[in-house]
């Protein structure tokens, strides 16, 4: 494989030196402010993101007011005791986008949430302990505990939630494969995604990055060169 320490002097040299990659970062994982998090905004970001999923960002953003409103902040406790009349009527409700399957699963994710935050102490305190080292496994109990969290949209939530991991876009997979893994174009069996996890594991001990920045500074290495910063967007 590869030494990363190639991968990002690659990246250096597309983005005009190290000063200039360092602008595509996203800020370093803070474990302590993930562990704060309140609940009802890692269910307003679940929500965010099953929502985007085959979406233009930009819609779900701009409506996003309306989406706080219809939905009570996203408060777990208060939306755990609406009837089934309330989630009915959201599908008629003009200030959210009216996909039925979409605002069932922000009923059963809020359900996920609050007994995932009775167990820990909250779920970002959930997310915090758990190891970055196996991603994998916390993308499997998103996918199975949660509702439409599965695949890039669990990688995404992840993301911005701030919690320290890799994504599986274009780019990063084309850098890998690139770099010497053995892996899908579209990887997404279970031995492709523990390849792709152990690649990481070994880039992170290699260099002491956060997994968040070996997943950009791989994704800048390759692919279309961007001019600019896109944070936030799947790519890395």
């Amino acid at each position: 494989m590869t030494p990363f320490a190639e991968i990002r002097a690659r990246a250096e040299a597309r983005k005009g030196g190290s000063e200039k990659l360092a602008a595509f970062l996203p800020a370093r994982p803070d474990p302590a402010a993930l562990r704060r998090l309140p609940d009802d905004r890692i269910l307003a970001e679940m929500a965010r993101r099953v929502f985007s999923a085959g979406f233009a960002w930009s819609v779900i953003d701009a409506k996003w007011p309306g989406f706080e409103e219809a939905f009570l902040g996203f408060s777990p406790a208060r939306l755990a005791f609406e009837p089934d009349d309330f989630w009915d009527a959201l599908t008629r409700d003009a200030r959210i986008v009216r996909n039925g399957a979409k605002i069932q699963s922000v009923r059963r994710n809020a359900a996920f949430v609050q007994t995932v935050a009775r167990e820990h102490g909250g779920f970002g305190a959930f997310l915090a302990a758990w190891p970055s080292s196996d991603e994998v496994g916390l993308l499997d109990f998103l996918a199975t505990r949660g509702d439409r969290l599965g695949g890039m949209t669990g990688q995404m939530l992840l993301r911005t939630l701030g919690w320290d991991g890799f994504t599986t876009s274009r780019d990063i997979v084309a850098c890998l494969r690139d770099a010497g893994l053995d892996i899908a174009e579209e990887p997404k069996s279970k031995a492709d995604l523990r390849k792709i996890q152990g690649q990481f594991n070994a880039w992170a001990e290699e260099t002491g990055l956060p997994y968040v920045w070996l997943s950009r500074i791989c994704a800048c290495s390759i692919g279309e060169n961007a001019a600019t910063p896109r944070h936030g967007a799947p790519e890395g």
